[in-house]
């Protein structure tokens, strides 16, 4: 069997088991992506908060989560903070890969998040507040009103890239035997020592999952950009 040929055929045996893994890319990354608006959104607030006992753990929040590999964190996640509660009780405790992969995963999104949804509501024009304000609106009723449902149309864009950073970061999840795309298909090199056609295949993979993506965002993106013009 000539070379080309071999690196096809491991190509097509290996591809059910990238779409397994796919599957448990998307889960990750989408699960990851909601439970991380919704901390990052909590730590925006916080940041945004003229009170200290919530501004500086926000702050100290994504801060901390920013400056750190998401590599590191991983490892922190599912190693460190078990043998930490394994030395503090001496049971044993263990945490189940794909949860800890979303959990950790939220928390770095999260950070990323906040600083999205932070830079969307500083960047309307603060005369909007104070129009509301004038109206006998509260703080909190122009906030939900009038700033937010603005502040949305600037979050998505970026809001969007971060999905996308995200799923490509999720390989890392491999180091605690998540079995998403990358994993996979170190699993199958493992066996076959067939490395060139199963990483091309893993990167097309990607490749294909990341363009599906960008081509839905840039759909909602339009779509917001036709109902601003209505407005």
């Amino acid at each position: 069997m000539s070379l080309l040929a071999s690196y096809i055929q491991h190509a097509i045996n290996v591809f059910p088991s990238l779409l397994r893994g796919a599957v448990i890319t998307i889960e990750v990354t989408t699960f990851a992506i909601f439970f991380g608006l919704i901390l990052g959104t909590i730590a925006a607030f916080g940041k945004l908060s003229k009170r200290a006992i919530f501004r500086i753990p926000s702050s100290v929040y994504v801060d901390f989560i920013r400056g750190t590999p998401l590599f590191v964190q991983i490892l922190l996640f599912y190693y460190g903070i078990p043998g930490l509660i394994i030395g503090i009780t001496g049971e044993p405790f263990r945490i189940d890969p794909i949860l800890a992969g979303i959990a950790v995963c939220s928390i770095n999104s999260g950070a990323y998040n906040a600083e999205i949804v932070r830079a969307g509501i500083k960047s309307v024009d603060r005369g909007q507040m104070e129009a509301a304000r004038s109206l006998g609106m509260t703080e909190g009723q122009a906030m939900k009103e009038v700033i937010m449902p603005q502040a949305v149309r600037l979050i998505i864009p970026p809001l969007g890239n971060e999905f996308i950073a995200l799923l490509k970061d999720s390989s890392l999840l491999a180091v605690i035997s998540v079995h998403e795309l990358s994993k996979n298909g170190m699993l199958y090199v493992s066996k076959t020592f067939a490395a060139f056609p199963t990483y091309i295949s893993v990167a097309f993979v990607y490749l294909a999952l990341t363009m599906g993506i960008s081509r839905v965002l840039n759909h909602i993106e339009r779509r917001l950009g036709v109902s601003d013009r209505s407005e």
